[in-house]
């Protein structure tokens, strides 16, 4: 039986219990910007909680929550956290976006959201929750972000290109702003499948980029390796 473990550089993910595993896009996400200044920060539906985890080894003396609104992926997170090197950093709450009331306002939010807007549903109800907008659509996202996003702060995410479109009008409309898009592409070659996106109050124009995972060859790009390298074990 395959082990339900993951295993990086300086902390190991249990997911056995979790709808979805760690993957290429949290993991990028998660690796994408992470050194800086932040001293709170907040990962919006952990999962697994491999993303906080990333945010704690790159960002020193941080203070980071974590929430999911399944019980099996809180308990998840909780469990990952207090094993790994910064366990009294992290703290995991089992909550919704909506419910959640914290005592501060944050300076780096980031979340791999809800992919899937009026796309076809699975019968597991946990992975539906995980892949698709039912309990989290973008408004509530970035009524969230906006409520709990410091003056100067910064909120990452990644989306499908194709909801690109609909994301950045519902930005405007709250007021907040894309500032940074990075494109990432599968294979050199191929269109890019999703955006890394950075948000924020102020509107200082937008920043792109792209990134490539693979050569054709099915080999690892070195801007690849180079992104993710102080994480993943072969690099």
């Amino acid at each position: 039986m395959p082990s339900s473990v993951f295993r990086f550089k300086k902390f190991e993910v249990e997911q056995g219990r979790c709808a979805m595993k760690v993957n290429t896009d949290g993991v990028l996400l998660g690796a994408w910007k992470n050194k800086g200044d932040a001293t709170h920060i907040l990962d919006i539906g952990t999962g697994t909680g491999v993303i906080a985890l990333m945010m704690a080894q790159g960002n020193e003396g941080a203070q980071i929550d974590a929430i999911d609104i399944d019980e099996e992926a809180w308990r998840q997170a909780k469990e990952n956290f207090g094993h790994s090197p910064w366990a009294e950093r992290l703290t995991a709450f089992h909550s919704s976006l909506q419910n959640f009331l914290p005592n501060r306002k944050y300076d780096l939010i980031i979340s791999n959201p809800p992919y899937f807007v009026n796309d076809f549903k699975s019968h597991r109800h946990q992975r539906n929750v995980a892949r698709h907008g039912i309990e989290l659509d973008y408004d509530d996202l970035l009524i969230g972000i906006k409520h709990l996003l410091s003056e100067e702060g910064k909120a990452l995410l990644i989306l499908p290109v194709a909801n690109f479109p609909l994301f950045r009008e519902k930005t405007t409309l709250r007021g907040l702003f894309v500032t940074t898009t990075t494109e990432v592409v599968a294979v050199k070659g191929m269109d890019p499948y999703v955006l890394m996106i950075q948000v924020e109050r102020i509107n200082s124009g937008t920043e792109k980029s792209t990134i490539t995972i693979k050569k054709e060859d099915n080999t690892f790009t070195e801007a690849y390796k180079q992104l993710t390298r102080d994480f993943y074990l072969n690099f």
